[in-house]
Formats: structure tokens, C-alpha cells, sequence
């Protein structure tokens, strides 16, 4: 490399690290980025939009079978899997070619390897050929994170699958477990119990999707259920007896008992762990607490010059988070005033059927924090445009602080929440009050119109229930 000095090093070319680059490079830094997979990282080559593409097929095929609700006939619906895989990998290219496009135009320098820092503002990178170093006065680690294997139920991507191995299936499987009801496991259940698989979800929790206010996860519960779906809560997967080419035998305590059941495929959905290692952090005195890096507020880690984001750097593990600390660390180095993230202000979406959003805290949290609270609840099935488009099985609920009229959280399940949380989200960015929500004309007829009635629910002045 003829110039091996920057500005700044991103070591990562995810939905962090890549947004990172590209803004420092618009503010005038000359930037190298360094990746040693893909450019867009786990989101955009193995996670967010590979899934969505599969999930968008799901969701065409079970309106297939719903035809006759519209007075439309299709006959004989049936699916390819490798074509529905082969889309889905060409979605994920198109847009990996986009980053390359990004970086050509912003002039970032790209270069494919392991990185480690090995002292204070140089990066040693390794690739097949050969071995580099380079320097710059600001490092931003951007490594993300990978999936959590526990020990027993660790994939060998035959009978035990990651969500790599759920990508790009071998085989389409007929009795399914899946382990773990989060966003990741909750996802794949639905994709491949829409394609027919005989599925079944344990969750150690309480509830599925535990993370999402009760409401919420009790509604989406009954829809799985009523989708053919097997829940078990407060359940857990001891071991996998595995039989090569006949299947897993699934030992699974509930209720203090320890039940055994017959699956041919398993997918593993139990948390991340941080990519930290091999990155010359700890010699370097960033402190790392359970595979992630210890940040402040601006991702700074507490040596000098050198900033961690996205997944790596803990929770909320989200791309949009991730891209957003991005942003805010380069126009850090470059000398502006950011504002620091809010984490209770990023919307989390999960992409199962009925879809899942929320912003800020949930009902039980808000009490928990000591907040005298109003609650507002509005239906699906009370909104003219929700039942026109036969999508009346959903719930809007908003939560405000009885004092102020703060909006502390909104929570959603029904179809394209996803893209209706942004509303709250701004709401509570402006730091909207519910009078500000109130006054707020949505367009009719709208789904969106749901949020306001939820709002007007809040203080008893619902119009449609």
C-alpha cells in the first residue's frame, strides 16, 4: 500500500462500521476500512436482509392460501426452497455490491483481512497474501457479534443449525425445533412453520419474545399457536442426542420434568457473544465484561483514540443502532458536538408473523422505574383499513407518564408494525407530550390511525371503541 497513514481505522464493515466510514469520509477524513468476510457484515450478508427477503416469501405464500378470503382462486400453491434461497442470496449481493459502490465514491480505502491493533493507533492486517500495518490517531472497533453456542447444542450445520445454516438450508425441515424466542428464533419459526414444518419454540422465560411488554408477547403467543406453532415456556433444552441421518432427540425439562422428543432439525437461537478476541484489546487496556466492550455514552472506551460500536459494544444489538453510533463517533473525531444515543428511544422489530415493534418501556417497567402510569389499548379489528386489507388481529398499546404526559413506551403486533413504530419513535425524540399526539391528524384510512386511538385510549377519549 503506498500510503499506509489515515485518519481514521474501521475495523468492521457492518452496518456500524461501513455508516461509520462513510461519514467520516464526508467530513473530510481520510479513512481505511478494514473486514475480513463481507462487506455489510452479519446484517446484510447473514442477518437482517437475507431474512427478510426469506420471510417475504413466507409471507407471499401464506396469502396464496388465504385467496379465497379476496374472491381469488390459485390453484396447486406450492414452493421451491433453493429458489427462495437463491433470492435471497442475490438480495443480500445487490446490496453488498452497494457498500462497494459507497466506499469507490467516498474514496474510503477497503482492505479484506484480520485486523489486531497492535499499539496505540496502528493496526496490523493479515490476509491470505500477505501482512500489513497501518496507522491513524482513531481506531472505531466494529466487529459485531456472533451466535451463542451452548454446550451440548452446538451446530455441526446437518442436524443442529446457527442461523447461517438456517439461510441456506440443505433441506426443508419437517419437525423443527428452535431454541430460543427472540427475535432470531421467533423469525425462523415463522418462516419454516409457513412453509410447513411441524414447529416447536422453547423458551426458558416466562413468556416468548421476553424482551417485548406481556401484551404483546401474549397476543403473538395465541397467533402462533393458532398458525400451528408448538410454544413451550419456561422450558429448557438439557441435550441433543444426535442420529445422523435419522435425527435429534431433544431431552427438555418443564415443570421440573425432563420430557423426550423426536426432531430431524434443530436451530439454535440462544443469544451473541462479541467478536473480541484477537483483537489486541484487553493488552491494550480496553476492558471487555462478558464478550463485550465497556463504552461510555459516546462508545468511547477509555483509551485514547480508540471506540467501539454496534454489536461489540453490548446491548440494544440492533443495525440501526449500531449505524447511528457510527455517525455519531465520526462526527466526534471530527471535531463536532453529537448528541449522545438514547437507547430507550431505538425501536426494536421482529419480522415474524404477525410482526413485532416497540420503543421505550414497557408497562411492567414503567411501574417498576415508579412512574404512575395511563395505558392505552386499540384493535386491529376496529380499524377500517386493517380489516379491508384482512389483517384485523393486531394490538396497538401506548404507555404515558400521568404527570408530565411523557409517552415512556408504545408497543405493536399486527401486520407492517415495523413500519408504523417510527411515529413513536419521533413522538418520543421531540419529546412529544400526548396532548402534541392528540392534535396529530393521521391521514384516513390508515393503519396508522391506530396509533392515535391508542393515544386517545390513554385518557379515555377513544372515538372506535
Amino acid at each position: 500500500m503506498a500510503d499506509s497513514t489515515f485518519d481514521l481505522i474501521v475495523i468492521g464493515a457492518g452496518p456500524g462500521g461501513y455508516v461509520a466510514a462513510i461519514r467520516a469520509a464526508q467530513l473530510g477524513l481520510k479513512v481505511a476500512c478494514v473486514e475480513r468476510e463481507h462487506l455489510g457484515g452479519i446484517c446484510l450478508n447473514w442477518g437482517c436482509i437475507p431474512t427478510k427477503a426469506l420471510l417475504r416469501s413466507a409471507e407471499v405464500y401464506h396469502q396464496f392460501h388465504r385467496a379465497s378470503e379476496f374472491g381469488l382462486s390459485v390453484e396447486k400453491a406450492s414452493f421451491d426452497l433453493n429458489a427462495i434461497v437463491k433470492r435471497s442470496r442475490g438480495v443480500s449481493a445487490q446490496m453488498n455490491a452497494g457498500i462497494k459502490g459507497l466506499f469507490k465514491k467516498n474514496k474510503i480505502t477497503s482492505i479484506m483481512g484480520e485486523a489486531k491493533i497492535v499499539s496505540r493507533g496502528k493496526v496490523e492486517v493479515k490476509s491470505d497474501k500477505s501482512v500489513e500495518t497501518i496507522s491513524a490517531k482513531n481506531i472505531i472497533v466494529a466487529t459485531g457479534a456472533r451466535a451463542r453456542e451452548l454446550p451440548g447444542l452446538e451446530a455441526d450445520g446437518d442436524l443442529v443449525w446457527t442461523y447461517k445454516h438456517a439461510l441456506t438450508p440443505k433441506k426443508m425441515p419437517k419437525k423443527l425445533l428452535v431454541i430460543g424466542s427472540g427475535a432470531i428464533g421467533i423469525e425462523f419459526a415463522s418462516f419454516y412453520n409457513t412453509l410447513g414444518a411441524d414447529t416447536t419454540v422453547v423458551e426458558v422465560m416466562d413468556r416468548v419474545l421476553p424482551v417485548e411488554d406481556k401484551d404483546v408477547s401474549q397476543f403473538a403467543k395465541k397467533q402462533f399457536e393458532k398458525q400451528g406453532m408448538n410454544i413451550w415456556e419456561k422450558a429448557m433444552v438439557k441435550s441433543l442426542d444426535r442420529k445422523p441421518g435419522k435425527g435429534v432427540t431433544a431431552h427438555i425439562e418443564k415443570a421440573g420434568k425432563i420430557e423426550k422428543h423426536e426432531f430431524d432439525t434443530v436451530i439454535s437461537a440462544v443469544g451473541i457473544v462479541g467478536n473480541v478476541e484477537g483483537l489486541g484489546l484487553e493488552e491494550l487496556g480496553v476492558k471487555i465484561d462478558r464478550t463485550h466492550v465497556i463504552t461510555d455514552e459516546y462508545c468511547r472506551t477509555g483509551v485514547d483514540g480508540v471506540f467501539a460500536i454496534g454489536d461489540v459494544a453490548g446491548a440494544p444489538w440492533l443495525a440501526h443502532k449500531a449505524s447511528h453510533e457510527g455517525v455519531m463517533v465520526a462526527e466526534l473525531i471530527a471535531g463536532q458536538k453529537p448528541h449522545p444515543i438514547k437507547p430507550n428511544s431505538i425501536a426494536g422489530c421482529t419480522y415474524c408473523h404477525p410482526q413485532v415493534a416497540s420503543v421505550g418501556l414497557t408497562e411492567e417497567k414503567a411501574k417498576e422505574a415508579g412512574y404512575k402510569i395511563k395505558v392505552g389499548k386499540f384493535p386491529f379489528m376496529a380499524n377500517g383499513k386493517a380489516v379491508a386489507m384482512g389483517e384485523a388481529e393486531g394490538l396497538v398499546k401506548t404507555i404515558f407518564d400521568e404527570k408530565t404526559g411523557e409517552l415512556l413506551g408504545a408497543h405493536m403486533v399486527g401486520a407492517e408494525v415495523t413500519e408504523m413504530i417510527q411515529g413513536y419513535v419521533i413522538g418520543r425524540q421531540l419529546e412529544t407530550t400526548e396532548e402534541d399526539l392528540m392534535h396529530t391528524v393521521f391521514p384516513h384510512p390508515t393503519m396508522s390511525e391506530m396509533m392515535h386511538e391508542s393515544v386517545l385510549a390513554a385518557y379515555g377519549k377513544a372515538l372506535h371503541i
